[in-house]
């Protein structure tokens, strides 16, 4: 799943990439305002953390301008404003969660987990499809209830399976969703994956529909 954190505070911003990037996030960072417009507008994302105290270009304009332009990935709020009017005014503008600073890492992450399961029409944090089963608050993998071991690479491409378990996911969206700008992402680098976790998985699980995509088998 790809995540974006817009914090212009060096220090927080490195805390968000390595606790979201532990939570099985490919994370981009942008401390700007104008660039996080910019990027929140052309790319897609699974989560948006937004400060609203940015440079350039204010957190909150820039929530409105997604909105405006139809943009609808869920976007989690952080805020030094401590008052509640500032709040309401956040969630009318468009966000999907507020979170006051300062704030506990651990929580930020079950809000983000949530706002992502929610997006995607599944509340739960344990998920299921056919004998597949997903712990997503501790990013276990499991068959018939035995417990699989997976990469962070492999279990992200499963729980975006798994979000998106109503349709195929096509190679070209998952390669944007797996792999950050410096990494391999040619379809080759993606059928290995692939290939790992069936064997890992068993048959079954995985399945293809030429043309289409990628799908969890029995959903």
């Amino acid at each position: 799943m790809r995540a974006l954190a817009v914090e212009d505070d060096p220090r927080i911003a490195g805390d968000l990439q390595s606790a979201l990037t532990a939570a099985g996030f490919r994370v981009e960072v942008t401390g700007d305002g104008e660039d996080a417009w910019f990027l929140g507008d052309t790319e897609d994302y699974d989560l948006v953390v937004l400060d609203l105290g940015l440079p350039s270009l204010d957190g909150l304009a820039v929530l409105k301008r997604w909105r405006a332009n139809g943009r609808t990935m869920p976007v989690l709020v952080l805020t030094a404003r401590g008052t509640w009017q500032e709040r309401v005014e956040g969630i009318e503008a468009g966000a999907d969660d507020y979170l006051p600073k300062p704030f506990r890492m651990e929580e930020l992450i079950a809000r983000a987990r949530a706002l992502v399961r929610r997006t995607g029409g599944h509340a739960a944090a344990f998920q299921e499809a056919g004998d597949l089963s997903l712990d997503t608050n501790r990013m276990g993998v499991a068959i018939r209830g035995v417990q699989v071991q997976v990469t962070a690479l492999e279990y992200r491409l499963l729980a975006y399976l798994m979000l998106h378990r109503d349709r195929p996911v096509p190679p070209s969206e998952l390669l944007e969703h797996l792999y950050g700008d410096d990494d391999a992402r040619e379809a080759n680098a993606l059928e290995a994956v692939i290939a790992r976790l069936r064997r890992k998985l068993g048959a079954g699980i995985i399945g293809t529909r030429r043309g289409f995509g990628y799908f969890l088998e029995a959903t």
